[in-house]
């Protein structure tokens, strides 16, 4: 997607005397799609004295204030604008960014496999920039309980100050807990108190049983990975707890489609690969997962086969082997992070909201 936004008024912003609506008209603290003659998207917040300038003219947002979602106006030198509230999709795609975020469509793909319901105690670590925190909110609503994990402070007021934004205010329903989910966990939920757990992070296979240890019989454990080493290493930890069901394997490719008149056609560019999600399920206590029956195959594998090709498995394994850097992640500086803080934090201002990073749903083993 292709978001930018330019906006000129107040240095700083005064907060929206109303939480954004989910509907009816525009109106501050309201996020808006600006599409342009060319189809080109920007995304602004609307604030009192705001501005939004192009190379092509200019809009005052108080002209856009008052009008129905999905309205079309026209800037300082007559070129029509469409409008429109942002998707949660939308939203998630154009916020301040500190980790990578979980796309849309893998989103989509974790609420329907790991089948987040209404009332949910879901576990989700790590938070990140707070795209999945999002998506996983509005599956368990208003009743459900979200847990999340991050180990980096700068992560967890970046994904607050995103949730805080769209939601215009810290949900009382989420808590997020800053330190390590293997530390944190036990103290935070009981056992056999949560219905699914979800899982981004580096090596989740390091959380396997204290993800067992918090699930109900029958939970989702859900984990999302970025490389086929990980996704192996994880696979081999959840059959080797002997604590869930056979896991099963994913990764989900977005192919858009040109479709105008007889030009019918795929579209040059598509979202391909983001990540795999494995799945596998809570047993109960005691029972013994019966052996798959398959053929005989030459595809048998020992231990050393896997030391082969996942550095900490064998008797010469190293687990500091598995680093952001081998698994072809990018980090960003200390000094990028404290500046995404205060983008975040701004934009929850915009949003009449208020993102505290200090705030009572806020925890931290540090």
């Amino acid at each position: 997607m292709d978001d930018s936004t330019s906006e000129a008024g107040n240095a700083e912003p005064t907060p929206a005397e109303h939480a954004p609506a989910a509907r009816g008209p525009l109106g501050y603290g309201d996020r808006v799609q600006l599409t342009g003659p060319k189809g080109r998207l920007n995304t602004i917040t609307l604030v009192p004295g705001g501005e939004f300038h192009s190379h092509r003219g200019m809009i005052r947002h108080e002209e856009i204030v008052g009008l129905p979602d999905a309205s079309v106006l026209t800037n300082s030198n007559g070129e029509e604008y469409l409008a429109l509230r942002p998707l949660l999709s939308d939203f998630v795609m154009s916020m301040p960014r500190g980790a990578a975020i979980v796309y849309p469509k893998d989103a989509a793909q974790i609420l329907s496999l790991a089948d987040i319901f209404p009332g949910a105690r879901v576990v989700e670590a790590g938070v990140g920039s707070g795209a999945l925190s999002l998506h996983l909110l509005r599956g368990i609503g208003s009743e459900g309980r979200l847990f999340s994990f991050e180990r980096r402070e700068e992560f967890a007021d970046i994904a607050r100050g995103n949730v805080a934004a769209f939601k215009g205010r810290a949900p009382e329903n989420w808590t997020v807990t800053v330190g390590d989910l293997q530390e944190t966990l036990p103290s935070t939920c009981e056992a056999a108190s949560v219905d699914r757990v979800v899982l981004d992070m580096l090596a989740p296979w390091e959380c396997v049983d204290v993800a067992a240890q918090a699930l109900a019989p029958g939970g989702v454990l859900i984990c999302y990975v970025a490389t086929v080493t990980q996704l192996s290493r994880t696979a081999e930890e959840i059959r080797r707890s002997g604590l869930f069901t056979h896991p099963q394997s994913s990764e989900t490719m977005v192919r858009g489609w040109h479709v105008e008149g007889l030009a019918v056609r795929p579209d040059h560019r598509m979202v391909a690969h983001t990540g795999f999600l494995i799945t596998a399920r809570r047993l109960a206590p005691g029972t013994q997962l019966p052996e798959l029956k398959r053929r005989a195959s030459k595809s048998e594998f020992t231990e050393e086969d896997l030391a082969s090709w996942l550095p900490d498995i064998g008797e010469q394994g190293d687990a500091g082997a598995w680093t952001p850097q081998a698994v072809g992640e990018r980090g960003k500086s200390d000094k990028v992070l404290r500046k995404k803080v205060r983008e975040t934090q701004r934009f929850a201002r915009e949003r009449g909201a208020e993102a505290d990073a200090e705030g009572g749903d806020a925890h931290s083993s540090r």
